[in-house]
């Protein structure tokens, strides 16, 4: 009996939490990374409450909120003055998440450690160099030996060696020329809740707190004329001093580098999320500017979505055009992310003398308004998220008024009763399953239906008191709510068979 195998290229956060997803659902997975070992650098520094919520339902979270660094607000300085404290981290109605400030490594740990819990360890020093598909799979050709699969997806990275396999196109622009970047120790009078930005002109300097003592990470761009090939003591030198001048500090110590890197801020975005039996997720498929925090969290975000999509088609489930609903649903907001994180990028850097006069006299002066704090928290949370516009949402009268809930929105976290009896709620009970939750009215109905389409072993069933019930898929989006068993089950006929209910 064949056993489909999916191989994930790329260790990080984004192919591992795929591989994680897939093994949640009993498909068999390799990892390979051409790296000699995990990664010890920080990289992208956090998580947002969407990203928790990913790392959560994985059961990859752990303890990742205590070794954070709790962040309460950012401030803003124009000319050397405090022009604004946006307050981040606070409940809202939609979030009652914290953002996480930390290492991607310790992301990546987690996600290792709950992968090799589920069987799966990371292929090290296994580089990907080829990948020819045909109709039965994808022949890839590793440093080490070839190998053969039923689907190959690429969380290889900017660079990444299956998208170029694949012929897959990556247009993009530059958007800043060059940044420096340092984590540090290093004695600075700063507070250690706080995220401490310093404008002036097309100057800019941001100082990010970092877990651990005296940890910090130092941001700027590269000033004009500065020659290509800086060493750590060149980047240490620009970014200290731009330091000093801006936030008026006499010195800086710093005790030690551990890490430092120069790069180009690009906007790109593939042209296809999937090329037959090869699939893209991650920055493979989209990168941008690190402003606003959405780079890791986006990558979680397609590998969650394409997780339970691609278990469905790989055992067998699903046709594979389900497929083509990953592309639909998270390419919209990969390009909405690009256009923000680019807009913020050139207006905090202030590259024209428009742009600054806006920075500086609207844009933050307006961060001290309690809405537009709310406004922007809310936003970068990422649980404003929805695919009610994508290929598995119904255009019901629902939908058509922008009444919520409907199909595709988050489902946010609800009290729930198990068949037992006992009370839980929903975020708790789906772990990368599918969630029925039904009135006792319909409930025996509407589980027959969803364990017949789902399978046993995928679908958790709670009780609630509305009328309606509702199907959460495995990334706590709302599939399908209604109250005959007829129309659900006419509902997963469609999607699992067309990868489309319309």
């Amino acid at each position: 009996m064949h056993v489909p195998v999916v191989v994930v290229a790329g260790a990080g956060p984004t192919g591992l939490a795929l591989a994680c997803g897939l093994r949640a659902h009993g498909v068999a997975v390799r990892v390979v990374d051409r790296a000699s070992g995990p990664s010890a650098t920080s990289r992208a520094l956090g998580l947002q409450p969407r990203g928790s919520e990913v790392l959560d339902r994985l059961g990859a979270l752990g303890d990742l909120p205590q070794r954070s660094v709790p962040i309460r607000q950012v401030t803003t300085h124009v000319d050397g003055k405090l022009m604004a404290r946006l307050k981040v981290g606070q409940q809202t109605k939609l979030v009652t998440r914290p953002g996480l400030l930390m290492s991607q490594a310790e992301v990546e740990a987690r996600l290792r450690q709950r992968l090799a819990d589920r069987g799966v360890e990371v292929e090290w020093g296994q580089e990907l160099l080829t990948a020819d598909q045909d109709a039965d799979g994808v022949a890839s050709r590793l440093a080490g030996e070839q190998i053969h699969a039923d689907w190959l997806v690429g969380c290889d990275g900017a660079h990444s060696r299956v998208r170029k396999s694949a012929g897959i196109e990556f247009p993009g622009v530059a958007v800043i020329e060059r940044f420096l970047l340092a984590d540090v120790r290093a004695e600075l009078p700063l507070p250690r809740d706080a995220v401490s930005v310093w404008l002036r002109g097309d100057q800019m300097v941001g100082v990010f707190p970092l877990p651990g003592t005296d940890l910090w990470r130092l941001m700027a761009p590269a000033p004009a004329g500065t020659g290509e090939d800086l060493d750590v003591d060149d980047v240490l030198a620009v970014l200290t001093k731009v330091l000093c001048d801006e936030a008026g500090l006499p010195t800086v110590a710093v005790r030690e580098a551990l890490w430092t890197s120069t790069f180009r801020i690009h906007r790109r975005l593939a042209s296809t999320y999937r090329r037959g039996r090869i699939l893209l997720a991650g920055d493979a498929a989209h990168i941008h500017s690190p402003f606003g925090g959405q780079g890791m969290n986006t990558g979680l975000g397609d590998a969650e979505n394409l997780a339970w999509k691609l278990a469905l088609v790989a055992t067998g489930r699903a046709r594979d055009a389900l497929l083509d609903t990953y592309q639909a649903e998270r390419r919209p907001i990969a390009q909405e992310v690009l256009q923000s994180t680019s807009g913020m990028t050139r207006m905090i850097v202030g590259q024209t003398p428009v742009a600054r006069a806006v920075r500086d006299h609207l844009f933050v002066p307006l961060m001290n308004r309690p809405l537009i704090q709310r406004l922007i928290w809310e936003k970068s949370s990422q649980l404003k998220v929805s695919y009610r516009r994508g290929p598995l949402a119904s255009r019901s009268p629902a939908a058509l008024l922008g009444l919520s809930p409907h199909a595709g929105d988050r489902i946010p976290d609800l009290p729930c009763t198990r068949e037992d009896g006992s009370p839980t709620r929903l975020h708790a009970e789906l772990g990368s399953r599918w969630a029925l939750i039904a009135p006792t009215t319909t409930r025996e109905d509407c589980e027959a239906v969803a364990r017949r389409h789902l399978g046993d072993a995928t679908t958790a069933v709670l009780t609630t008191t509305q009328r309606q019930a509702m199907l959460v898929r495995p990334d706590a989006h709302l599939a399908w709510h209604g109250t005959s068993p007829t129309e659900l089950d006419r509902w997963l006929t469609r999607m699992l068979d067309r990868g489309s209910i319309r």
